[in-house]
């Protein structure tokens, strides 16, 4: 590697949701006195002698062991002497399968690694504006809670994570603050379940909400994070007032996993299908809203016509973006040994009638955009040579090409002129 650093190399690299990338961030931060960090897998040859000296693998397992294991054999391959710490969503099985691959592994987390030489400044970023360690200079990740108030059936990462635990108000808005004035122009809320912010506290998410945009001016967006149904009901109304601010994206994560009654009872989801309905059709009265979803497929008992309940809500509610998901039975959570279980190939037939469904109804919805003009942000460089990615007002990728390197941060008026089930295609004006 040319130009490499006196410090040995650390590899922080985070799978699955934002609340995880968020975590390591602040788990990069730890390791700055000691190690130069790198974020993601750091492409170096066998001949280079800058290899990563260490990893820390902050791994995703809500839906199975396998995607964890295949970064820890990266790691190993790529650095084989290396030291490997694991954070994140590591239950026993997982910690059982990685422990055939390698007897190396350090098991830890942010509180751990925060005992006795982490402050406040050090976790969330200078208060005082400074630059601070982040994978992106335009995306800052604020961690909200940590944690949840469910008992899902299926859920594995309750295990780890515990009940909810939220962070002060005070503290975010500052977190916030310092973000904003580092130049972040996207600030995205986030936790393990948004939606029950603030219930052990006495506040809830749209308060917070909008007493980041009350104190905190300037020209940036927030996107919120996750927020189960069941929760999100109880204040309704005021978080509908926080789309009503420009600096809100308009964009929604509302995972209601089955369309069946039946099945959301087995699931102990603690909504019913009505509920998510009503939630999408208030969110949906804004015009192009993207709403996000997530579904399961397959879970124990799931029936042709408890299937075709999960067609019709896709149907009725429409959703932009969703997460489908063949149940994998994870070990300690109470759907790994309920009776009627739905046979492999049935869960394939499913998904992919789901799959097929959905991307007819995302390139639906992305259709209503052509013609519209409007301001978008640039995020990333596509994959084709000349063309990046930005996003617009509802959070949706818009594809532009430039003859012109364009840079991160960077807004341009563009009109849609075509649409795809994933993103939009936007012309600069």
């Amino acid at each position: 590697m040319e130009g490499a650093p006196n410090k040995p190399l650390l590899a922080v690299i985070s799978q699955g949701c934002a609340a995880n990338f968020g975590d390591g961030e602040k788990i990069a931060r730890v390791f700055t006195d000691e190690y130069h960090i790198v974020f993601g897998m750091p492409e170096v040859k066998a001949s280079d002698a800058q290899k990563p000296q260490a990893f820390v693998l902050n791994v995703c397992t809500v839906k199975g062991n396998a995607g964890a294991l295949k970064l820890l054999r990266e790691a190993l391959s790529s650095a084989p002497d290396a030291k490997i710490f694991i954070t994140g969503c590591a239950p026993k099985d997982f910690r059982e399968e990685a422990s055939k691959i390698t007897d190396k592994i350090l098991y830890t987390s942010l509180k751990e690694l925060g005992q006795g030489k982490l402050t406040l400044k050090r976790v969330q970023g200078d208060r005082d504006g400074n630059k601070t360690l982040r994978e992106s200079s335009l995306v800052g990740i604020v961690n909200i809670e940590e944690g949840c108030l469910d008992a899902c059936a299926y859920c594995s990462t309750r295990l780890v994570k515990g009940r909810l635990h939220s962070y002060p108000a005070a503290d975010i808005i500052q977190q916030v603050k310092s973000l904003v004035n580092d130049g972040c122009v996207e600030i995205q809320l986030t936790g393990q379940d948004c939606g029950c912010y603030g219930f052990d506290t006495g506040t809830n998410l749209a308060e917070l909400v909008q007493q980041i945009l009350e104190e905190i001016p300037g020209n940036y967006k927030i996107r919120l994070g996750m927020g189960n149904p069941r929760h999100m009901m109880l204040y309704l109304d005021k978080l509908i007032e926080c789309f009503k601010d420009e600096r809100v994206y308009k964009f929604i994560h509302l995972p209601v996993q089955s369309g069946s009654e039946n099945i959301l009872k087995a699931m102990n989801r603690k909504h019913s299908a009505d509920d998510y309905v009503m939630l999408a059709e208030a969110f949906n009265q804004f015009p192009l809203f993207t709403l996000s979803t997530d579904m399961i497929v397959g879970f124990p008992g799931e029936s042709e016509q408890d299937f075709q309940c999960t067609l019709d809500i896709l149907e009725k509610t429409r959703p932009t973006v969703c997460n489908i998901t063949r149940f994998v039975a994870r070990p300690n959570t109470p759907a790994y040994n309920m009776a009627g279980a739905v046979p492999d190939e049935v869960k394939h037939i499913r998904s992919a009638a789901l799959a097929e469904a959905f991307q007819r109804i995302a390139a639906e919805n992305n259709a209503r955009w052509i013609g519209q003009t409007e301001t978008v942000v640039i995020e990333k460089p596509g994959y084709r040579k000349g063309t990046y990615i930005a996003r617009n007002a509802a959070y949706r990728p818009v594809a532009i090409t430039s003859d012109r390197p364009l840079q991160p941060g960077e807004r341009f008026t563009v009109t849609i002129t075509d649409a795809e089930p994933f993103a939009l295609i936007g012309r600069i004006n």
